[in-house]
């Protein structure tokens, strides 16, 4: 348990500083809302046609695979601070964990997600 405290009191810190930091942002902001704040705008010019439109499903599939591949990411920075220690033990698992994402990319490649239509 002694080796997890400062893990804890690390998540417990940044808990406490996004709560306190959303509060006193939401006391010293204005409120005013008026027709202008609460009116629909786009570039500063007034919207033609209906909000609600139909966007291509590229948009997702390509915002779902950079999500996939930006949280897989965030593994190789924890393995590159560890990897001298560990040594081999820790290069392998990585290079497998490599060669998934590798394919993965290939797939959505294959599958022509990641073209601009």
């Amino acid at each position: 348990m002694s080796e997890y405290l400062p893990v804890l009191i690390y998540l417990g810190m940044t808990v406490a500083f996004a709560v306190v930091s959303l509060g006193v942002a939401a006391l010293l902001r204005p409120s005013r809302p008026g027709p202008d704040k609460l009116a629909n705008y786009e570039c500063g010019a007034e919207p033609i046609g209906q909000a609600w439109i139909q966007f291509p499903v590229g948009f997702y599939l390509v915002a779902l695979v950079f999500i996939v591949f930006d949280a897989l990411a965030v593994f190789l920075f924890p393995w590159a601070l560890a990897l001298r220690p560990l040594g081999l033990t820790a290069f392998v698992p990585m290079l497998v964990f490599l060669l998934i994402i590798a394919l993965g990319w290939l797939y959505a490649y294959r599958e022509g997600i990641l073209e601009w239509k």
